[in-house]
């Protein structure tokens, strides 16, 4: 008899303070271990460190983890926060990271090299929509 896990989805608001981003790399760590997930612990918490780490050094405000099972065994993380523009480096598949001297700048490449699949949504300012953008990243692989 085939079982079908339920579908969830978990969003945790994170202010504009450093101590954030290891509340969320904690809640993630605790999301993953309580659906069974925690094979994607590595992966899941590099690509999550380095969307938080983004938002925090690109960004004046708030901003937010998106968690939730992007298919059984799959999870697709995004980071929301309040600039519409998308990065230089995660828009574009063909740009180059920056030369190995370069002290910053390589976060969003390694997102895109490690994550199954990535993306960006520019979110309008409608009714009651904060704006801003989503950056997200997808991890998983199959189930062995």
């Amino acid at each position: 008899m085939a079982t079908v896990s339920p579908s969830w989805a978990y969003t945790l608001q994170l202010p504009h303070d450093p101590r954030a981003l290891g509340i969320a790399r904690a809640t993630l760590r605790t999301v993953l271990a309580s659906h069974d997930l925690g094979r994607l612990a590595p992966t899941a918490e590099l690509l999550a460190a380095e969307l938080l780490a983004n938002a925090h050094l690109h960004t004046r405000g708030p901003y937010a983890l998106h968690l939730r099972a992007a298919e059984p065994g799959r999870l697709r993380i995004g980071v929301w926060d309040s600039a519409p523009a998308v990065p230089r480096g995660f828009d574009d598949p063909g740009a180059v990271p920056p030369p190995d001297t370069s002290e910053n700048g390589r976060g969003l490449h390694l997102v895109r090299a490690c994550a199954d699949t990535w993306g960006a949504s520019v979110l309008r300012e409608l009714g009651v929509s904060r704006g801003g953008k989503l950056l997200w990243a997808e991890c998983g692989g199959s189930v062995n």
